[in-house]
């Protein structure tokens, strides 16, 4: 059983930057995709980005892209989510997610069906 828990959310201005971090543990982290979702009051969760195992892949959403990057220290079981360019838009709760299958979140057609989740970390940027 994996456990992933999200940090690194808070308030932060439009314009600036935030890192989020999250920590897995109960499992190796590199036999995991791992991956950042977000959701907003009142919509549907939006997959932001995807790594492979040893981070040879990345996959980004198309609202993110450009502004957005993950990455991943397999031996600090972390993977990042560098937020630069924030807007209220995307004020939302931030989850990481893992699955043992890159086509769970790295395809245009991924189902996001992913097998962990963390708890979410709250992101809040102001005008």
């Amino acid at each position: 059983q994996v456990q992933l828990v999200e940090s690194g959310g808070g308030l932060v201005q439009a314009g600036g930057s935030l890192r989020l971090s999250c920590v897995a543990s109960g499992g190796a982290l590199n036999t995991y995709v791992m991956g950042w979702f977000r959701q907003a009051p009142g919509k549907e969760r939006e997959f932001l980005a995807a790594i492979s195992y040893k981070g040879g892949n990345i996959y980004y959403g198309t609202s993110v892209k450009g502004r957005f990057t993950i990455s991943r220290d397999n031996a600090k079981n972390t993977v990042y989510l560098q937020m630069n360019s924030l807007t209220p838009e995307d004020t939302a709760v931030y989850y990481c997610a893992a699955d043992q299958l890159w086509v769970t979140m790295g395809t245009p057609y991924s189902t996001y069906e992913c097998e962990y989740w963390g708890q979410g970390t709250q992101v809040t940027v102001s005008s």
